[in-house]
């Protein structure tokens, strides 16, 4: 069975689509599918539809789904005669639930999980064209939000705000990279849409103000340190963090003529968070911020 969650659901059984096109049956799809070769509870099931109040029917309703998804199963199994397995053998009952066997099957988020994985390897190694390289094809991987088309409920929300934490995580890491190779110019576009979109999050803006100021807009790239310093202050009552303090103030005392390098080295090795392969937790992330020079 072949899964792909980072963007729209498509879940292939023989190469054939077994993915339901009503959208219950597609968000208990989606729960089975992310929780693959696991036991999936009947209570987990019934929340992440009907949240804390299930109807009445809410077990034959369910086994109602289950049967819907086993009949796409079917189709897609008798198309291989050589096959002797049944619905019931890829999507099996079990004692509380039900659990969705894989089969091994390709799954695009342990594919992103593997190459993200070589990338922070990388990072820690120092070796930044194959760290980039290994993040962005981890990246390339995603179409869109994890599970885009599916209606989230409370279980399936948290896997994709797990996703999506992850995504960025991997992001920062490859940006950090790319900076690390002097590609400041070609980022510029990419990180101005990133800090819009992540208003709050340190990493990034800290990583927006080396790219501005290695591009010579020494100015923007202050301007970007006391937007983000109002963001903080006006919405979460926090100033910027130790390091990004750091790093504006290595910006703002260098000299036309002079690259302050060796101000910002220290600023990032003194920032607490110590390793290339270290990242944003989230929102407010500060993850480690590359020298200036």
């Amino acid at each position: 069975m072949d899964t792909d969650i980072l963007g729209t659901l498509a879940v292939r059984e023989k190469g054939l689509s077994i993915t339901p096109t009503a959208p219950k049956p597609r968000q208990v799809l989606a729960l089975l599918v992310v929780q693959a070769d696991q036991m999936v509870p009947v209570g987990m099931l019934s929340e992440e539809l009907w949240g804390g109040r299930p109807p009445r029917s809410a077990r034959p309703t369910l086994q109602t789904y289950i049967l819907q998804l086993r009949e796409l199963i079917t189709a897609a199994l008798e198309a291989d005669a050589a096959d002797a397995r049944t619905a019931k053998d890829v999507l099996l009952t079990v004692p509380g639930g039900y659990l969705l066997k894989s089969g091994g099957g390709g799954s695009d988020v342990r594919e992103f999980e593997r190459l993200a994985g070589l990338g922070y390897r990388a990072m820690d190694a120092a070796d930044f064209p194959e760290a980039a390289r290994q993040l962005r094809a981890a990246l390339a991987l995603w179409s869109g939000p994890p599970l885009a088309d599916v209606h989230a409920g409370m279980h399936l929300a948290t896997q994709v705000k797990r996703l999506e934490e992850s995504r960025l995580c991997a992001l920062d890491q490859r940006i950090e990279a790319d900076l690390r190779l002097g590609r400041h110019r070609e980022l510029l576009a990419e990180l101005t849409v990133l800090v819009s979109r992540y208003p709050t999050h340190e990493s990034l803006c800290g990583q927006y103000m080396l790219a501005l100021y290695r591009s010579g807009r020494r100015g923007e790239a202050l301007d970007a340190y006391q937007r983000l310093r109002a963001t903080l202050v006006r919405s979460l009552g926090l100033e910027p963090s130790a390091a990004l303090s750091k790093l504006q103030r290595s910006i703002l005392m260098a000299r036309p003529d002079r690259s302050p390098a060796t101000t910002a080295t220290a600023t990032a090795t003194a920032s607490g968070s110590a390793g290339p392969g270290s990242t944003g937790s989230g929102p407010a992330g500060t993850g480690r911020l590359a020298p200036v020079g």
